[in-house]
């Protein structure tokens, strides 16, 4: 049995990030949530009340932390987001004083939890479905607010409610059809072939927008999101109009025309890429007379490097103040989104005075966008990003676009079989073998047929003490 399907084990874990806050939260789950509290002296063993609550209590956590207050968060019975009964821990965000309150909950009696092992067990007791499920995710994940939107509405079961029904739909077309081969003796017809093919037809209609609409998921951010950055003048707008083949960004010698952001999508060996160009890094004074529009301009290239899967770091060749260039990209770097990749550029390699040291995986690359030099190798080193990327399992709403399509697109085929079959007077047993098919695979989708290896592949994308 799949470890996380023992449900009969009190889990502990950190909820909250790893890292300093006003708030830490540590997250118990399980039968023994009860007796673990009146254990370490944080829940009166007089309260025998069964409502949920909240209360402070005194945490001893020995030397040298002491005693600290904390406010404890108690569902004692199943009507809890996990089905258990359940408590969070809510104290000062200090990873050692949450570490010693994990600490404690784990010697009275509980174990660290799985990645993903709250929700699983939300799942198991019928809080969520498996979609569901991978919204919490996709919530955790959001970027924008296009992105969160799309997980909460997937949270709230806009996308297996239609699923579910055309499953419970199949389940009882099946239940007429095999009523029938159980009468078939007695020439009583359940439901009539015209019918039954209508009724079909219907369902793998429905089944086929939902995958439309499920592929429009998918498609969200299934590109590698490029940004160029850089001093003004560093050849970014001229890189773009090479990388992209188009003429979208103005080229000139003078420093400073780019100032909106500008992106545009491109295809490269199979893979979809956005590569943006931005204004350069300058600083202005207050008393500049464009100040106000120079500061939105930085805004807006600082919030895109945020967004961003790769930012290149583009630097002239030719300036011979390169380790100035390279100081003050390293200071910008140093405040953008820490999980993006960081790529040096030098541009412009045809003015260079000397030949420019790159390294061999890419992290340095040298380019002329008047000559080609090295645009290849740059094109390589960002293809091999975005492969290592797709390899990666994606989290949230995406990543059960990826999970689903499958699953659907082989119960569409098990419905047009089924469809064939009663066109071609094969014989109802065929259609209802069909029809099962088909209802198990819809059952995928939403997990009311699920093995170990999808709840691997649902719930390891989880951190723990989620």
């Amino acid at each position: 049995m799949h470890a996380s399907l023992i449900t009969d084990e009190t889990i502990v874990a950190i909820a909250s990030p790893l890292a300093p806050a006003r708030r830490g939260i540590v997250r118990v789950s399980g039968d023994l949530v009860v007796p673990i509290l009146r254990q370490l002296g944080w829940l009166d063993p007089a309260d025998q009340s069964t409502r949920a609550r909240r209360f402070a209590a005194l945490a001893d956590l020995g030397d040298p932390l002491g005693t600290i207050s904390v406010d404890v968060m108690l569902w004692p019975t199943r009507h809890s987001y996990t089905g258990q009964p359940s408590t969070e821990i809510h104290m000062i965000g200090s990873l050692p004083i949450m570490e010693a309150v994990l600490s404690r909950i784990v010697d009275a009696g509980a174990r660290p939890a799985r990645p993903g092992e709250f929700t699983m067990r939300a799942f198991l007791a019928g809080r969520l479905d498996l979609t569901q499920a991978e919204a919490v995710l996709g919530v955790i994940d959001a970027e924008d607010p296009e992105s969160l939107d799309l997980a909460l509405s997937q949270l709230a079961g806009n996308l297996s409610r239609p699923l579910q029904n055309a499953r419970d739909t199949l389940l009882n077309l099946l239940a007429d059809v095999e009523a029938g081969l159980d009468f078939v003796d007695e020439d009583i017809e359940f439901i009539e072939d015209a019918d039954l093919v209508a009724r079909l037809v219907d369902l793998r209609d429905l089944l086929s927008e939902a995958s439309v609409q499920l592929r429009d998921r998918g498609d969200q951010k299934s590109y590698l999101s490029i940004v160029l950055r850089g001093l003004p003048n560093a050849g970014k707008s001229c890189l773009l109009n090479t990388l992209t083949r188009t003429d979208t960004a103005i080229v000139t010698d003078q420093a400073g025309t780019t100032r909106d952001v500008i992106t545009v999508q491109v295809q490269y060996e199979g893979h979809s890429f956005s590569i943006t160009d931005t204004a350069g890094i300058e600083n202005r004074s207050d008393d500049d007379e464009d100040f106000d529009v120079m500061s939105q301009a930085q805004m807006q290239a600082d919030d895109a490097v945020r967004k961003a899967d790769v930012c290149l770091w583009c630097i002239d060749a030719s300036d011979t103040e390169s380790a100035h260039s390279i100081d003050a990209l390293t200071m910008v770097s140093d405040n953008a989104k820490r999980s993006v990749t960081n790529l040096l550029i030098y541009t412009k390699t045809d003015l260079a005075a000397a030949p420019i040291e790159t390294n061999a995986n890419g992290a340095c690359t040298a380019v002329s966008s008047v000559t080609g030099e090295g645009i290849e190798q740059l094109w390589n080193r960002l293809r091999a990003i975005a492969e290592s990327r797709d390899a990666v399992e994606t989290g949230g709403v995406i990543g059960t676009a990826a999970r689903c399509r499958d699953s659907l697109r082989q119960a569409i085929v098990c419905l047009n079989n089924a469809i064939a079959s009663t066109q071609n007077q094969a014989g109802h047993e065929w259609v209802a073998a069909e029809i099962r098919s088909a209802v198990d695979h819809l059952g995928e989708v939403t997990g009311a047929v699920y093995t170990d290896d999808i709840l691997d592949r649902v719930f390891s994308r989880f951190c723990i003490g989620k």
